[in-house]
């Protein structure tokens, strides 16, 4: 399987990440919108045919199942992963015994890649992977770019200096998809692949 490389230049030392798949993250501090966001450029990416798989990180303890379904209790009774699946989707439970982050690159392992064009990922923005910053400037907080080298755009809902950045609509999710569409394409490219789906 080809293999994508993104090669990015920090303060300190020159990193790499590889992953198998094309990543592009979001990156913003709370309260921006990302899920917002995520939740309107999804439904145009999948309308052109686009696989897309996402990856978000919860800074707290966090639990999808629910007291009394059979999956929570005998996640409860000591298993460690619980598997389940139907005709229509399946969802993979595990416990960690030692609290410790997953690494990015093992998350994307468990991914189904080969159904899979793009992976996103919200949260993770501290790590060396193309990332879209999502700013407003009402929030109050600092830019993020001019110390991550990895953000290849900046989207926001005013007007701002982003240097040789591309500016994006943060409210404009169609203006967003177009320029991911782009990007896509050349990662693609990269790889070889000319099966190239269209997200905007």
């Amino acid at each position: 399987m080809a293999k994508c490389s993104t090669e990015i230049t920090g303060t300190t030392d020159k990193e790499s990440m590889v992953f198998p798949k094309p990543v592009l993250g979001f990156s913003a501090y709370s309260g921006t919108g990302k899920t917002s966001l995520l939740v309107k450029l999804l439904p145009l990416m999948k309308l052109q045919g686009l696989r897309v798989a996402m990856i978000k990180h919860a800074h707290h303890d966090f639990d999808i199942d629910k007291p009394g379904k059979d999956s929570f209790e005998l996640r409860k009774a000591g298993a460690g992963q619980v598997l389940v699946s139907s005709a229509v989707r399946s969802a993979l439970i595990t416990e960690y015994e030692i609290q410790v982050e997953p690494e990015l690159n093992d998350l994307i392992s468990q991914l189904d890649l080969k159904n899979t064009d793009l992976i996103l990922v919200e949260g993770y923005r501290h790590l060396p992977f193309p990332k879209i910053e999502l700013h407003r400037p009402k929030t109050g907080k600092p830019l993020i770019y001019p110390d991550d080298d990895s953000v290849i755009a900046v989207a926001s809902d005013e007007k701002i200096k982003t240097g040789e950045l591309p500016l994006l609509n943060l409210n404009a999710a169609d203006e967003v998809a177009g320029f991911i569409n782009r990007w896509l394409s050349i990662q693609m490219n990269v790889q070889g692949e000319s099966n190239v789906k269209r997200c905007a």
